[in-house]
């Protein structure tokens, strides 16, 4: 188990920040987000802005595509696929109904295009062939779909296909939802697609196919950059959202509305509501090294720069005051060597003394061993 020395940060700007709720406030029930249930969060910390039905198991329709494209990332992160690796097409994926972009057997494409044709215009073909290329069999891809789940916390969640076609048994939440989607933007990449109003898709044979993205509020809504919809019989219109504003970004969502203009007001008016109570202060800058340095043995250095891997921010009601502090913990026991960008410790974020948000920190630069001729001029040094 890993020791940690825990060392409290005095931030100026922390004891003036505003208040982060560790509930959904009561002034949220001026939202009337239509639908089964919705859920809006920060995207950054999880904090809850508003809530109903949030756990309740639902049919999700596309949205489930957000795992499919977590999972395709990953492989990418992995090296398990590249983005220029060319899939060939079975009749099975270029077989699927629904939305597609009329991929054809044996025929090849790019991961990085299947991938965009998901996140742009839902593309169930698509999702098939990179399902069948990373994992196998479709069946198998699912079955990691639901690890995965797991994995983030998903409680209320299974997954029956890779596509969100209506098959029994699969079911998710609002809450669920929402935490996939927050997973899916830690990919950069994702935004090169999702931002995409509409192209043109060149197919190897000549044919082209116009996708265009089925999240129209990535063209009316002022910072919506990214998001999934969802639709059948049995969901319902669907839609799970992202938007930035400064440093704030939101993530909302909205299962089972009853036409497509109702879920997207639902969306806009959760993130209209947000912006206009909520802000981000961030508290702790990425790769900036912190005035505490770690104690290290056997290295060149005796004491580490280190600095946080991901910004600290706190997601904060404006206006109002909170009790506010950044606690750093340092591992004991750092030796040398250590390479910059290896993990030292954390940071956390604390309100009324409660863990709020927490991000790792790191080696700000590299700590070489001392040699044995370090050591003796040391000694040397010492002795005189």
């Amino acid at each position: 188990m890993k020791k940690f020395l825990y060392l409290t940060a005095v931030t100026a700007i922390a004891a003036a920040i505003v208040g982060i709720p560790s509930r959904v406030p009561a002034h949220a029930a001026e939202i009337t987000a239509a639908g089964k249930s919705a859920y809006l969060a920060d995207a950054e910390s999880g904090t809850v802005v508003y809530a109903r039905e949030e756990t309740k198991r639902l049919p999700i329709a596309s949205m489930c595509k957000i795992m499919t494209l977590i999972l395709s990332f990953e492989a990418v992160d992995r090296g398990d696929l590249s983005y220029g690796e060319m899939l060939t097409v079975s009749a099975n994926a270029s077989g699927m109904g629904g939305s597609q972009v009329f991929l054809e057997t044996g025929l090849s494409y790019s991961a990085e295009e299947l991938m965009k044709t998901v996140a742009v215009c839902s593309a169930n073909d698509s999702c098939v062939a990179l399902a069948e290329r990373i994992a196998g069999s479709e069946a198998e891809f699912v079955s990691r779909m639901n690890a995965r789940a797991k994995e983030l916390g998903a409680e209320n969640t299974l997954f029956a296909n890779c596509t969100g076609l209506p098959k029994d048994p699969q079911y998710s939440c609002a809450k669920d939802v929402s935490l996939m989607l927050r997973e899916l933007l830690r990919h950069e990449k994702y935004f090169e697609f999702s931002r995409v109003w509409y192209e043109d898709f060149q197919h190897p044979d000549g044919r082209t196919t116009r996708i265009t993205n089925t999240n129209k509020l990535i063209k009316s809504y002022s910072g919506c950059d990214g998001g999934k919809t969802g639709f059948t019989g049995e969901a319902g219109f669907c839609l799970a959202a992202t938007a930035k504003r400064g440093d704030t970004r939101l993530v909302a969502v909205v299962i089972g509305a009853s036409d497509s203009k109702t879920r997207f007001d639902g969306i806009t008016t959760m993130l209209d509501y947000a912006f206009n109570r909520y802000t981000t202060k961030t508290l702790l800058a990425a790769g900036e090294p912190l005035a505490e340095r770690a104690p290290i043995r056997g290295g060149k250095i005796s004491e580490l720069a280190v600095m946080a891997e991901q910004p600290l921010k706190a997601f904060t009601e404006r206006g109002k005051e909170g009790d506010f502090s950044v606690e750093i913990a340092l591992r004991e026991g750092l030796r040398a060597p250590l390479r910059k960008g290896e993990e030292v410790g954390c940071a956390r974020l604390l309100s009324s003394g409660v863990e709020v948000h927490a991000v790792r920190l790191v080696a700000a630069e590299d700590a070489p061993r001392m040699s044995w001729w370090d050591a003796c001029r040391e000694t040397a040094r010492n002795w005189q």
